[in-house]
């Protein structure tokens, strides 16, 4: 009877098996057929042209005879040029392919910003294959978002945006692009995942995908089973520069805000408080005493800001801004960037181990601020160290002489770190000579002695970490520091 029971169920799995996979492929092939056939003419080709400035010696006669042809489709040089004597450096034209989709009747397209920057031509072509020269309505950088516009004396077909949010990991989607100039082409897989940070900018939060994903796919439309827009492919992670199953899409609820900004200014407006952050850390809630690393610590505050106007102060931690709160330094800087500007904001911060609440008005990011780069240290000459020896950094207090020789004004109170062991955590964190610590765990630091006291008092509390607030070459930033044991 056990023998027959055990057959029973393997029979019984079986027929599950038998009947239940043709049946779901059934459905899955209809209804991405008729996703594809009623969303392939909304997609488009886009097209650039660059016009560059080619040394006759890089030029076709040193290309490999194999790759020539390659080359020829890229780039065509312009004879009027070629033939002008007085000019060395002959015009080229240099061609890109991408992928974009119609959203209004009127010819609005989006498409990626990096498929159409530094463009002096761009080509919209539909899936009829009629071509049509587009202007650029407005551009983002930071999200990767470009808004076209093509004139068109009828109606266009157009795609909407469905809510990015509502997607989940698993479900079924359907990407159509331009890879490698094959236009029209239909791809499907899961969402693998969301709210993927890849460090590739300050506003990162991508649907992950295996559908298939290729170069020219980018500013493609990616598609829910209903057939809204819920991403804009943008790029693959790949170590071969061909889909391995990883690609990325921005959101649409994203994308929908910065179209409908671009669309308005021409650029975008987003949200700004004004400060410096850095993530919390185990290390850096251990030093603080903290329960969990929730929050964004701020580094800096810019003078006459939103949050120095509001009274925030370096060393505060964010844990909440206008109700929403920050699960982490790289969530916030979203939730200060949907702000409306010259709003009025409740911030929630931790100060010394309390809560309290500040009312800041949001100002407005200017989009063509560059952050500047950290400067890279030079070496220099320094005169015999004086100063006590502590966690291995040699420290001293700030004198009128290392202020003229580091150029350090006289509103920057600290403890200067003369030299330090290669070998000491200081080192390895980052640490160098010249750095000036002005805090130890959120408390101002003017004498070696302070310092001395604030990792003692860190001791007596067994922590083993302790936040040193470091200025540097005009910037400030915190550092956790493991403390060991009493020396």
């Amino acid at each position: 009877m056990k023998k027959l029971s055990s057959i029973l169920a393997i029979v019984g799995f079986a027929v599950f098996t038998i009947t239940a996979i043709p049946v779901l492929n059934a459905v899955a092939q209809e209804n991405f057929a008729d996703l594809a056939e009623e969303n392939l003419d909304a997609v488009v080709n886009v097209s650039t042209t660059q016009i560059i400035e080619a040394n006759e010696a890089q030029g076709r006669e040193n290309v490999p005879p194999g790759f020539r042809d390659f080359f020829d489709d890229f780039f065509e040089g312009n004879p009027e040029d070629q033939s002008d004597e007085e000019d060395p450096l002959p015009q080229q034209r240099a061609l890109s392919l991408g992928s974009g989709f119609i959203i209004s009747p009127d010819g609005y397209v989006v498409t990626n910003n990096h498929v159409i920057s530094d463009a002096d031509e761009i080509s919209v072509r539909l899936t009829d294959g009629v071509e049509y020269d587009a202007v650029v309505v407005g551009r983002d950088p930071l999200s990767d978002v470009a808004l076209l516009k093509i004139e068109a004396d009828h109606d266009l077909p157009f795609v909407e945006f469905g809510d990015s949010d509502a997607i989940r990991v698993g479900e079924w989607v359907m990407t159509i692009g331009n890879p490698f100039g094959l236009g029209g082409t239909v791809t499907v897989g899961i969402v693998s995942a969301r709210n993927r940070n890849i460090n590739s900018g300050p506003y990162d939060d991508f649907i992950q995908t295996d559908a298939s994903i290729n170069r020219g796919n980018s500013g493609g439309p990616m598609f829910d089973m209903k057939g809204k827009v819920i991403g804009v492919n943008t790029m693959i992670f790949s170590p071969t520069g061909t889909n391995i199953g990883i690609g990325f899409a921005i959101p649409s609820n994203q994308v929908k805000q910065v179209v409908g900004q671009l669309k308005e200014f021409g650029k975008t407006r987003r949200g700004w408080m004004g400060v410096t952050i850095q993530s919390i850390t185990d290390e850096v809630a251990e030093s603080l005493g903290l329960d969990n690393t929730d929050g964004a610590i701020i580094s800096s505050v810019v003078p006459g800001g939103p949050s120095d106007a509001a009274g925030l102060e370096p060393g505060d931690i964010i844990i909440d801004f206008n109700g929403v709160k920050v699960p982490s330094s790289e969530e916030l800087p979203t939730i200060v960037a949907n702000t409306t500007i010259g709003e009025d904001v409740e911030v929630r911060v931790l100060r010394s181990g309390e809560e309290r609440i500040f009312i800041l008005t949001t100002g407005e990011l200017e989009n063509n601020v560059d952050e500047e780069e950290e400067p890279e240290a030079e070496p220099e000459t320094r005169r015999p160290p004086e100063g006590d020896k502590f966690l291995g950094m040699l420290l001293k207090p700030l004198d009128q002489s290392d202020r003229e020789r580091l150029e350090i004004s006289e509103d920057i109170e600290g403890i200067l770190i003369e030299t330090l062991s290669r070998r000491s955590e200081a080192a390895t964190r980052g640490l160098r000579p010249g750095d000036v610590i002005v805090q130890v765990n959120l408390r101002d630091v003017e004498t070696v002695r302070q310092v001395e006291e604030a990792v003692t008092a860190a001791r007596r509390l067994d922590r083993s970490t302790v936040l040193f607030r470091i200025y540097r070459e005009g910037a400030y930033f915190h550092v956790p520091l493991p403390i060991g044991e009493a020396e």
